[in-house]
């Protein structure tokens, strides 16, 4: 059949996005070590390149791939892991197919197709196991523990004391003993949960998270001399974590980013207000200066 401009440009940036994909899952499935999981992206990989089939058989066109699209999702799937990067990557699909719904009308069979394909994607996406997901919780309870204790204690300490090394050094000796304390919680909380996580993995994600959220919050007063400046680089930088997180656990979870994040980042400021005035409370009023 002849296309008229409109609908073959829409087709082939459609076809473009469906050989980027072909491309992303199959360079990911030769670095998954697990064999299931690579036999599973494999699948993907040629559901995509069957897509890209289909839109050619209209276009007549070979399209060239996004380069820096799989650049880009490729660095993200070694940084969060391949099913972050698969799903984020099948969001921006669903989304870019939503708008080939008026299509129907000029390609009947297309909205069919469409809908088949995603339902076969969705049923293998679920079919994706990688073990750090396990472990998502024990990470979420180290990071959220990190952010509400910590922004609340070197809020405290910043007006508390007014010299960043002194707070520095006072929220890394705090810090290091509640990622121990949390480790060591979650070992035996986890001992005794019916649960495939194990133990010890679940207690180092816990710590490993917040050692490292208490890294990045006390950074700010090691660089800086001004507490003031320093405490208004660790509230940014909280909720720069908080947003990263939130939006990760969005992907990989498929629920709503902003929820989340104005829940952690309303008890993780609310805490630093009130830590603060209580640092207030006692310089100015108990001498403790």
């Amino acid at each position: 059949m002849e296309l008229d401009q409109a609908l073959r440009k829409k087709l082939l940036s459609f076809q473009k996005d469906e050989i980027t994909s072909h491309i992303i899952y199959k360079d990911l499935s030769e670095h998954i070590k697990d064999e299931h999981n690579s036999d599973v992206v494999k699948r993907m990989s040629a559901e995509e390149i069957r897509h890209y089939n289909t839109w050619k058989h209209y276009t007549k066109t070979n399209v060239e791939p996004d380069r820096f699209k799989i650049f880009w999702y490729k660095l993200l799937s070694r940084l969060f892991g391949f099913t972050f990067g698969i799903k984020l990557l099948e969001r921006g699909e669903n989304d870019a197919i939503d708008g080939y719904e008026p299509l129907s009308d000029q390609l009947p069979e297309v909205m069919q197709v469409l809908a088949e394909e995603n339902a076969h994607e969705e049923t293998l996406i679920a079919m994706l196991d990688e073990e750090s997901l396990k472990y998502s919780g024990s990470v979420v309870l180290g990071l959220n523990d990190a952010l509400v204790e910590l922004t609340g204690a070197l809020a405290g300490l910043t007006l508390a004391f007014q010299n960043t090394r002194m707070i520095a050094l006072s929220g890394l000796v705090t810090g290091v003993a509640a990622a121990l304390s949390m480790a060591a919680s979650e070992f035996l909380s986890t001992s005794t949960e019916k649960t495939e996580k194990d133990p010890v993995k679940a207690s180092v994600y816990t710590g490993i998270a917040y050692i490292v959220t208490v890294g990045l919050m006390i950074l700010p007063y090691l660089v800086f001399s001004n507490y003031y400046l320093a405490l208004g680089i660790m509230l940014a930088t909280v909720i720069m974590i908080i947003a990263l997180f939130s939006y990760y656990s969005a992907v990989i979870h498929d629920e709503p980013f902003h929820k989340r994040f104005l829940v952690m980042a309303a008890i993780s400021l609310g805490v630093a207000g009130f830590s603060f005035a209580l640092g207030y409370v006692l310089k100015n009023f108990l001498g403790l200066g």
